[in-house]
């Protein structure tokens, strides 16, 4: 049968927004993947409840073999530039979750 490529935009949108409604206050961080939805729909999920961006990344390949057309790479500098725009402010995790 047939099936489509995954879901729409809209549809990205809205589970990460059910995600922070749903699992609050069990699960504080939500995260999107700024590769897969690229930096202006990225600024659309941190106005929907997502606070992590993810990491950065140096050459990412696998998503975009896929058929992702967005992201590559992003410095931490970028990451806090796109967090500002939507009146967000950056911070870098350390290694260790706590």
């Amino acid at each position: 049968g047939a099936s489509r490529m995954g879901p729409t935009f809209s549809e990205a949108v809205l589970t990460h927004a059910v995600a922070r409604l749903g699992l609050y206050p069990e699960v504080l961080n939500i995260q999107g993947s700024w590769v897969k939805m690229g930096r202006e729909g990225m600024k659309t999920l941190m106005r929907s409840g997502i606070n992590d961006l993810g990491g950065t990344l140096m050459n990412e390949s696998i998503s975009r073999a896929a058929g992702a057309e967005t992201g590559q790479e992003m410095t931490p500098q970028g990451m806090r530039s796109m967090a500002a725009e939507v009146s967000r402010e950056g911070d870098e995790r350390e290694t260790w979750q706590r």
